[in-house]
């Protein structure tokens, strides 16, 4: 008989007329993959996660107006019937066909809604304010009761449009910065008029929304809210007006997803969307502070979850009925159903590197760094044509050949991987022991218990030479020897009190109290921020680009730079290390010459390709790839997709 390890999580629960089948709701995550409406990539991003498990799927960013409303340029639009009619409702039926309720978000960007502010139109706030945040400068007017009056008929236009077109439940976002947000905020809304001014003038245009959605949608019918519990920056509520905030909507909606902080403040971005640098769960305490006040409405926790315990505790407890997740269930969207069957060690966990948000922000679709699967739902629908079976002999055990390995096995092939470490994992195995990195080093696990449980051969401490691969005879070689730390030629590197960024991760405590940091990328950014904060140690960061690079990830650079604030790590940009010496570092800083006392300096000056190694076997088999940092240095997403996708297309032909 069937005893599930996860009674209260996988306990059905009835929210107005609708039965969802568990607790585990996929939160709202942006439109992926196409501009303005979701066609057949959006599509199967959406339905992959109804398939793996999830009760419910939220489609962000539903944007109510399409002139005043657009936080971005290339958000869904329901009131744009012409193009999104068709598309709309095969989403909403591509998600509800797996038994998950679809959900569409509908939101207003209010004076936050730049895309439309850069697309030419007057925005509006609460109030007119004018701020410049992350390069981009946009003021918005006041709004005029006129405007306030369409905006609550577009939410009930939406809400109307979305019902119609399929979709099960409703969820109006009215936290994070947006509209709705701001004018329940005292910090934006300081209006004279009955919209603001006092409590209940704050929430009366919050209020009309959420009947206007009512009314549109009828009694019954699911309407979840998401609100920021506490704004969480200088000036904002706190949790105590939070609480007020949740009890004015208790009974008018059916949900209240607690979230926190704002997208338009640097400062709590990334508690928001919480960066590796938090505990996991750590946003679970805003909903436990309001569920003891709410008597009719159901109430929905988010933020960093990914684990069938911790969730279930969730629930059992009484913190919250329903957990939310968006990018752990990018990362593994069968979850649900892993958790379920009690398949929990194949669980692949978030790492909150925050790969998928800052490819959606750059590039306008969502990629998992783990997953290769994500962002190419529609390559993996189908089974490929069997492949003829090769023999492949896979040369080094780091992220590349481990997804190489694992995918080259489930097509079949004969592999043999060959690593001349003691272990598999590559170079990140220097990170093991860094708190915050702890779900790269399960990732890194995850990997190679997989190659363990497949028809897979491994050789540790093994380096293949042409000797071995003439012995081995396959047919196919795949290296994947990756690069180590490169080391410039500036005076004095060779000195004793001179590290690598790897050595420096693996032996922490040869770092002594003053260190300066040669390199502003993520490597010298995240071990700054270890050791200050688990060593004590000083950390300077000199880099000598004008400014930091995001490495194309504006979000874990956002996250960096908020924890190296936190840290107290000192920073320069635009400046020039000259020379190593033994009590420090001269470098070079607009024409003047600066010097860095220094205990211990630690190189982070980017990787070197040890293609040496893989040179010599480029004519040992009849087939052979290059993957990973050998061709040049990469980060997780761009060498497990390459891996990936390498393998697939081995035996083709």
């Amino acid at each position: 008989m069937y005893d599930c390890k996860y009674p209260h999580l996988f306990e059905p629960i009835v929210i107005g007329k609708r039965v969802f089948k568990n607790r585990i709701f996929a939160s709202p995550t942006g439109n992926s993959l196409e501009y303005d409406i979701p066609e057949t990539d959006s599509i199967n991003y959406c339905e992959r996660k109804a398939k793996g498990g999830a009760a419910s799927v939220c489609v962000g960013d539903g944007c109510v107006d399409s002139e005043i409303s657009f936080h971005g340029l290339h958000h869904i639009c329901p009131e744009d019937r012409r193009n999104g009619m068709t598309h709309l409702s095969r989403l909403a039926r591509a998600i509800s066909c797996h038994g998950a309720v679809a959900s569409l978000e509908l939101l207003h960007g209010g004076g936050s809604a730049s895309g439309s502010f850069e697309m030419g139109h007057t925005i509006y706030g609460p109030t007119a304010w004018e701020y410049t945040a992350r390069g981009r400068t946009l003021w918005c007017e006041e709004m005029p009761e006129e405007i306030i009056e369409r905006t609550i008929q577009k939410f009930y236009t939406a809400s109307y449009i979305a019902k119609q077109w399929g979709f099960g439940m409703i969820t109006i976002h009215g936290g994070h910065g947006w509209l709705i947000n701001q004018f329940m905020s005292p910090y934006r809304n300081t209006r004279k008029d009955k919209w603001g001014g006092s409590f209940e003038n704050n929430m009366r245009l919050p209020l009309a929304i959420v009947d206007a959605v009512r009314k549109a949608v009828g009694p019954g019918f699911p309407i979840e809210i998401r609100i920021s519990s506490e704004e969480n920056f200088e000036g904002g509520y706190d949790l105590d007006y939070g609480i007020r905030i949740a009890e004015a909507l208790d009974g008018r909606v059916d949900i209240i997803h607690c979230s926190t902080g704002s997208h338009e403040d640097d400062s709590t971005f990334t508690i928001t969307h919480p960066s590796m640098f938090l505990e996991d769960g750590c946003n679970v305490k805003y909903a436990a502070a309001i569920k003891p006040h709410i008597k009719k409405s159901k109430v929905a926790t988010v933020g960093a979850l990914t684990d069938p315990v911790m969730m279930e505790e969730i629930i059992a407890s009484g913190k919250a009925d329903i957990v939310e997740m968006a990018r752990g269930l990018i990362c593994d969207p069968d979850l649900p159903i892993k958790a379920r069957t009690g398949r929990e060690d194949e669980i692949r966990h978030c790492m909150r590197c925050f790969q998928c948000f800052g490819s959606l922000i750059h590039r306008g679709h969502i990629i998992c760094a783990q997953n290769p699967e994500i962002g190419h739902e529609r390559e993996f629908v189908y089974t490929l044509p069997d492949a003829h079976k090769k023999k492949v002999l896979i040369v080094g055990g780091g992220i590349a050949g481990m997804q190489a390995a694992i995918t080259c096995a489930d097509r079949g092939h004969e592999v043999i991987v060959c690593e001349k470490e003691s272990q598999l994992g590559g170079i990140l195995r220097c990170e093991s022991k860094v708190p915050f990195k702890k779900h790269l080093d399960e990732y890194l696990d995850f990997q190679a218990k997989l190659i363990g449980q497949k028809n897979i051969e491994v050789r540790l401490n093994t380096a293949v030479t042409p000797e071995l691969a003439k012995e081995i005879a396959p047919d196919v070689i795949i290296s994947a020897v990756g690069a180590e730390p490169s080391m410039p030629p500036i005076p004095g590197i060779q000195g004793e009190n001179v590290l690598d960024v790897v050595s420096a991760y693996k032996a922490p405590e040869k770092c002594k109290e003053n260190v300066v940091i040669l390199g502003g990328g993520y490597s010298g950014l995240e071990l700054s921020i270890y050791l200050s904060k688990y060593f004590g140690r000083k950390c300077t960061v000199i880099e000598m680009l004008p400014e930091l690079n995001d490495g194309g990830n504006f979000v874990q650079a956002l996250a960096l730079k908020v924890e190296t604030k936190n840290s107290n790590v000192d920073i320069h940009t635009g400046t020039k290390c000259l020379e190593i010496t033994n009590d420090g570092v001269w470098c070079e800083k607009d024409g003047e010459k600066i010097f860095f006392p220094a205990d211990t300096v630690v190189v982070a000056l980017g990787m070197r390709s040890r293609n040496e190694e893989s040179i010599p076997l480029a004519l040992c088999a009849q087939e052979f790839y290059q993957i990973g940092d050998i061709n040049s240095p990469r980060n997780i997403f761009t060498t497990t997709d390459e891996a990936c996708q390498t393998a697939r297309d081995i035996g083709r032909i």
